[in-house]
């Protein structure tokens, strides 16, 4: 594991949480999953490039698929 792995394994983590938080709160599946699939992606990606296009696909995903 590099620096660059570590750095967006916790930042998208974070965001993970957030979205988890949000979600639990106001009752929204989208944003409850993408807030798990947030913090647990990261364990099993080993390359940065593909950590990145991940992490900012689950991101924006609440932002075009509402229920």
């Amino acid at each position: 594991m590099n620096t660059s792995s570590l750095i967006f394994g916790l930042l998208f983590g974070s965001i993970g949480i957030g979205f988890f938080v949000y979600g639990k709160r106001q009752r929204a599946v989208v944003p409850l999953v993408c807030g798990v699939a947030l913090m647990i992606f990261p364990y099993f990606v080993s390359s940065a490039i593909l950590l990145v296009a991940i992490g900012v696909a689950l991101v924006a995903l609440p932002y075009f698929v509402r229920f």
